[in-house]
């Protein structure tokens, strides 16, 4: 990868992206997360809500190696069990920057960059807002100082591409039952607000860049026949600057593929 990301050649190189919040690594490990990698074969893939440390990778057998994926990047959680994410790459980034620079968030493992040449890729797991909405505030903290970091890598030219679980529906076509959900964490009002700032920026939800139609969605509650009637969120996503997202050729779900609440969500890049 770092070949296709550095080299002078006219030739275009295909990077493939993938992103999944699994909901414990350990866990999904025993439902074909090996077996998935293998037929996917990303250069870069970034899981979210690992709930594990460095030292419990060695213990999921085949995990580092496949397919030639052999660097890991930790953003891990103080408490135990809880949050953190993970990025594994077929080549080393240049650099590694571990959290946004803030402790009330960055004890909890919520936000991993690892770049490459111009390109960043950043791992996130956006907080949830809670039923009862006492994290709102959080939230939104951490939502505008991740767009100030965005912003800020955008200025310096680089290109940045933001996946993982923002844990936000945008609009009505992004949930399945939008009018009952109008009160609920994931879809509130301020969150949405959030959604169409960070949008006004000029950012591009990768996602809608291909597809404008609803029914695609991301997470499904664990309730029985929810998931197989596809009643679910849209919550996983990536984001792209402007100059960034036009090198983006496709960009997809996959909701058939489980072992988490949430599915996978993929994209590809030429270089």
């Amino acid at each position: 990868m770092a070949v296709a990301l550095r080299s002078t050649a006219k030739k275009k190189s295909e990077l493939r992206l993938a992103s999944w919040n699994v909901n414990g690594l350990r866990s999904v490990a025993k439902k074909g997360l090996r077996s998935w990698l293998e037929s996917e074969s990303p250069d870069v893939v970034m899981f979210q809500e690992v709930k594990a440390s460095p030292e419990h990778l060695g213990g999921i057998p085949g995990l580092l190696g496949v397919e030639g994926l052999q660097h890991s990047a930790w953003a891990e959680a103080e408490k135990a069990g809880y949050s953190g994410c993970l990025t594994l790459s077929k080549t080393a980034p240049d650099q590694v920057v571990v959290g946004l620079g803030k402790p009330e968030y960055d004890r909890e493992g919520r936000w991993l960059e690892t770049h490459f040449g111009p390109w960043v890729f950043i791992n996130s797991y956006f907080p949830n807002s809670q039923r009862d909405h006492a994290r709102l505030p959080y939230k939104l903290k951490f939502c505008a100082d991740a767009a100030g970091r965005l912003e800020s890598l955008r200025r310096d030219g680089r290109s940045v591409i933001l996946a993982g679980d923002i844990n936000v529906a945008h609009t009505e076509i992004d949930l399945a039952n939008p009018k009952t959900n109008r009160d609920n964490a994931g879809f509130l009002p301020e969150e949405r607000a959030w959604f169409d700032s960070f949008m006004s920026l000029g950012w591009v939800d990768l996602f809608r860049q291909f597809e404008k139609n609803g029914g695609h969605y991301t997470w499904w509650s664990y309730r029985p026949g929810v998931r197989s009637r596809n009643i679910g969120w849209r919550l996983d996503h990536m984001f792209a600057n402007p100059e960034a997202a036009g090198l983006v050729t496709k960009m997809w779900h996959q909701p058939e593929v489980t072992g988490s609440d949430h599915c996978p969500i993929v994209a590809r890049v030429n270089f």
